[in-house]
């Protein structure tokens, strides 16, 4: 680092699980990247809500099938006093009420407790910079969804291509590759579509899709 350049602050992360051996390794695993420090342990919904609003944590990675208030319940009460908290789920289920509830309501994260460590770790980082973060093993359940004749009158044919895809997590250059298109062209077209439909990111997209079931087509 050059002299006299700022120390990037570690990512401060809460983690809330009912299962002793998931919270204390993920905790270990967190707490031996350099970037991250866990500032907080909960078992329960009311637990980690009491200790988001005391130690504000910049992350907070959570199951959703947990005593006293279930994960999802515990963020939309976290967020009315900490609107900016990232949220990043990390759970056993798969169900489709439990993932398109987080999406709908502003989930910043959906991941797999299968998810190799790896994934888990750039999640934390990926939702504290403001990405979203939607697990592979859980994308083929959304864009099931989508298929589903999810429509939008205001868009046209590419863009609805172009959003299912940003939706499913493709980048750029593999959207590009499979649109037939340039790089360029495509990210104008994320750029044009996400400014109309003001999203910010692929995990709106997905919400978006699944909160707006139009009868008509795209033009």
């Amino acid at each position: 680092m050059p002299s006299g350049a700022a120390k990037t602050a570690p990512i401060r992360v809460l983690i809330a699980d009912d299962h002793p051996v998931v919270l204390n390794g993920l905790a270990y695993a967190l707490t031996s990247e350099p970037d991250l420090t866990v500032v907080g342990l909960a078992t329960d919904g009311l637990e980690v809500e009491e200790l988001a609003t005391k130690l504000q944590p910049d992350v907070i990675v959570t199951d959703i099938l947990m005593p006293n208030r279930d994960g999802i319940q515990a963020m939309l009460k976290i967020r009315e006093r900490l609107p900016k908290v990232k949220v990043l789920f990390l759970t056993v289920s798969d169900r489709e009420e439990h993932l398109f509830e987080a999406i709908r309501l502003g989930a910043d994260g959906y991941l797999l407790k299968k998810s190799h460590i790896t994934e888990i770790v750039n999640a934390v980082r990926c939702v504290a910079a403001g990405e979203a973060v939607l697990s592979g093993q859980v994308t083929s359940k959304v864009m099931s969804e989508l298929r589903g004749g999810r429509k939008d009158a205001n868009i046209s044919q590419r863009e609805q291509q172009v959003l299912e895809l940003l939706a499913k997590g493709l980048t750029s250059s593999e959207m590009a590759e499979k649109l037939c298109l340039s790089q360029s062209t495509v990210s104008s077209y994320v750029y044009r579509l996400l400014q109309k439909l003001h999203l910010k990111n692929r995990l709106e997209a997905v919400a978006y899709l699944l909160r707006h079931p139009a009868s008509t087509k795209p033009s």
